[in-house]
């Protein structure tokens, strides 16, 4: 299948019944669409002829060989209250909440956490190469000789970064996700 038009006939599995239909109406596409409780991914090609996935990266549909045709709807996530809940102080004051910590998990998106063991004398040159999202903590450790430098940086960077790190004389070099980041 190369275009949505293809799908003409076709047997789609999807949890998203009513967007594939309204997609496939909008492109003049009638198919026969099917409801599917998870691991839609691994339905064609016996079960299915295409899917109609919910997906952030795709990641699961080229796991499993398939490609993607289209793209039916971009989406992001939004925080509705009622005009009148907000005028109580603690229903205000929950949502705020819900805000704070949705807005931190999205501001850790792409990124990573970074932790390593540096000599002091190295620590310069770690700290050139080492992009940070603020400024790098470095802490003493129990050898007065070395330190430990714990930062955070976009995961893109990780790949070219960790090479320059070890060149630097970076050791014990560790990369962890992080959930949320609250500023």
């Amino acid at each position: 299948m190369q275009t949505v038009k293809d799908l003409e006939g076709k047997r789609i599995a999807t949890e998203a019944v009513g967007l594939t239909k309204s997609f496939l109406a909008k492109h003049g596409v009638t198919a026969k669409v099917e409801f599917s409780w998870g691991a839609t991914e691994v339905k064609p090609p016996r079960l299915a002829d295409a899917i109609v996935e919910v997906t952030e990266t795709g990641s699961s549909i080229r796991a499993n060989n398939l490609r993607i045709v289209d793209e039916v709807i971009q989406s992001t996530s939004r925080l509705i209250a009622n005009k009148d809940a907000i005028q109580d102080d603690w229903v205000k004051a929950k949502l705020e909440n819900i805000a704070l910590m949705l807005n931190s998990c999205l501001a850790a998106e792409g990124k990573v956490g970074m932790m390593m063991n540096v000599k002091r004398d190295d620590l310069e040159k770690v700290l050139e190469v080492l992009p940070a999202l603020q400024n790098p903590t470095v802490s003493s450790l129990s050898d007065p000789h070395w330190v430990a430098i714990n930062t955070i940086l976009e995961e893109s960077y990780v790949r070219t970064t960790i090479p320059k790190l070890k060149a630097a004389g970076a050791l014990g070099i560790v990369e962890y996700g992080i959930n949320k980041i609250i500023d």
